[in-house]
Order: structure tokens, then C-alpha cells, then sequence
């Protein structure tokens, strides 16, 4: 049952790291088209790799997508990501990503991973978000949609 499952949160900085250090590994953003497009998304292209696009909820209506897992297994088996490949799920602060790792680890990954405060990390004072903790406030490389 997925949600037994133990999802270990990674910084952001470690994730580059890992990222750099090994292939086989894969950054897989699960956040919506529309926030891919107007937040932006992780740039992984210096270490000659991109992150997964695949949403874990739909927008507007945040509905969880009941085919997840299957479909992202699907396409991980098609491009020939092995079942214990380390794979990073990032959304925007956290919560998305470790629902989807937990998923994903349901149908057979064994290595899946959140990226601790996601994309854009909590509010900071100003409640702001991307200033305080998360892949944009550790400076990693990202561009707009």
C-alpha cells in the first residue's frame, strides 16, 4: 500500500548533486501545465538531462490523477528507467511530490525520493514563496515555462 511506504525528503542541493552523479536517476516535476508555464521549471540541460513533466493533480480543479503511477511507470519502462533507479519528485512546496513518490513506489520503484520544499519552497514573512527554502531558493538553475 502506498501510503506505508517511507519517502525520504533530499535538499534541493543534494538532488543536483545525485542528479550529476549518476544517469540513471531522474528529476520528475509533478506539478500543473500551468505552473510549469508561469512559475517555471528546473534546468537540469547543464547536466545534459531535463526533468519529467507529469502531473500528479489537474488544474483547475486538483483533482488526483487515479492513473498516475501506471502512467509515469509506463513511460519510465519505455525509456528504459529501471525499477530501482533513484527518481526526485519535486512540486511547489513539498506535499504533491511525496503523494506521488509514495504512489510510484506502490507500483514497484524502490528508490523514490521528495525534493524536500519542492520547487518554491513555504511563505517567507512577506508570504512569498521561492525566497525561504526550496530548488529555486538554493540558486539551482531554472526558467521560466
Amino acid at each position: 500500500m502506498a501510503d506505508c511506504v517511507d519517502i525520504v525528503d533530499v535538499p534541493a542541493t543534494e538532488v543536483w548533486s545525485r542528479l550529476a552523479a549518476d544517469a540513471s536517476s531522474v528529476l520528475i516535476d509533478v506539478r500543473t501545465r500551468a505552473e510549469w508555464m508561469f512559475v517555471g521549471l528546473p534546468d537540469i540541460s547543464a547536466l545534459n538531462r531535463r526533468a519529467w513533466t507529469i502531473e500528479w493533480q489537474s488544474f483547475p480543479d486538483g483533482r488526483v490523477d487515479p492513473g498516475f503511477a501506471e502512467k509515469l511507470s509506463t513511460l519510465l519502462d519505455e525509456t528504459g528507467v529501471a525499477k530501482n533507479a533513484e527518481l526526485f519528485f519535486l512540486c511547489r512546496s513539498g506535499a504533491r511530490s511525496r503523494s506521488a513518490a509514495a504512489a510510484v513506489a506502490g507500483v514497484g520503484y524502490t528508490r523514490c525520493r521528495n525534493v524536500a520544499d519542492g520547487f518554491e519552497g513555504p511563505l517567507d514573512a512577506a508570504h512569498r514563496r521561492g525566497r525561504v527554502a526550496g530548488w529555486k531558493a538554493a540558486g539551482l538553475p531554472w526558467r521560466q515555462g
